[in-house]
């Protein structure tokens, strides 16, 4: 009975295992370190919020770091605060992410860059069609066409870097650029973009062991997100409301941690774990154990996604059921 047992044992955990042998030679590209320490790490957005934090965490490891934002009011405030935090004196440099002109010039008067972290972005929340059009095209202009103007002006000196240790981009995007959610149109637009930016960018620049990082970060305690808040649409605050709000110190510090980690998917929140399993489709992924889990958990987690879809739903019908007896 005994031997049985074993065996029964065995045959059960065969499936599992195998699977897992399978996925260390599936995943890729390969997992990899990308050091911090005495590095050139690039932030834009760095003089509040999430690049703010991102610039104090990797200026203690011992990072050469370089923010860039539009107003250089801020950025003076920013490397005060980043040399009273740490001790560390910081670049900075004042450019609009939309004029690829004044990107270009602002990448090339900083030393080569190892890690480019592009991190500015606007939010305006709103239902597209009371929504003025000039708000959903700077929206699409910082939080897309920006990023595609760092990327482009810094990738021939990341590539030709005199430091051939691999390096890293880091594509700040939302857990809004992994569901669409009401009254997000157009930012979750900006952010949805960035997946696909960054997935085929990967393949792109893995032969110089360049690696692409995709954040997906909650609502995060920045000083944007209390404005955000007060023109949310008031559907969209009930539908969202199950999401707590995140100190962007936490969000920091999974962003290095990832980037460190050469990871592709970097989720900020039990949440953005479970969102990140329940989206993997088609994108790259060095661990074979997360891989793992998003092969088991994958029938799971569209049936739990379906669940979602139809509260939500059911909410916005309840929703426009009483907006219409009121009128």
């Amino acid at each position: 009975m005994a031997a049985l047992s074993i065996l029964g044992l065995l045959a059960v955990l065969f499936v599992p295992l195998s699977l897992l042998v399978a996925l260390f030679f599936l995943a890729r590209p390969r997992s990899t370190k990308v050091p911090i320490k005495g590095r050139h790490v690039f932030i834009t957005g760095g003089s509040s919020g999430i690049g703010l934090a991102l610039a104090c965490r990797a200026a203690a490891q011992g990072a050469r770091v370089s923010i860039l934002a539009r107003s250089i009011e801020k950025l003076e405030e920013a490397r005060k605060f980043i040399r009273l935090s740490t001790g560390v004196d910081v670049a900075i440099y004042s450019s609009d992410v939309r004029d690829f002109e004044d990107v270009s010039r602002a990448i090339n008067e900083a030393d080569p860059i190892d890690i480019l972290i592009c991190n500015q972005g606007v939010f305006f929340p709103q239902e597209l069609d009371t929504q003025e059009m000039k708000e959903v095209s700077f929206m699409i202009d910082v939080n897309l066409v920006g990023t595609f103007h760092l990327i482009k002006a810094a990738l021939p000196r990341m590539k030709s870097r005199p430091d051939r240790r691999p390096a890293s981009i880091a594509l700040m995007s939302s857990q809004a650029g992994q569901v669409g959610i009401y009254g997000y149109t157009a930012y979750s637009a900006s952010k949805f973009g960035l997946r696909g930016l960054g997935e085929a960018l990967q393949q792109e620049v893995i032969a110089d062991d360049i690696h692409v990082s995709l954040i997906f970060p909650p609502d995060t305690e920045t000083p944007g997100l209390e404005e955000e808040n007060k023109r949310k649409p008031e559907l969209t605050k009930i539908i969202a409301s199950s999401s707590a709000a995140v100190k962007a110190e936490e969000v920091a510090e999974k962003t290095l941690n990832g980037i460190k980690c050469g990871r592709f998917i970097v989720a900020c929140n039990f949440d953005g774990i479970m969102l990140s399993i329940a989206t993997a489709g088609l994108s790259p992924q060095s661990s074979f154990i997360m891989a793992f889990f998003e092969v088991m958990l994958a029938g799971f987690m569209r049936l739990l996604a379906l669940c979602f879809q139809w509260s939500w739903y059911g909410t916005i019908e309840q929703w426009q059921a009483h907006k219409h007896r009121i009128h």
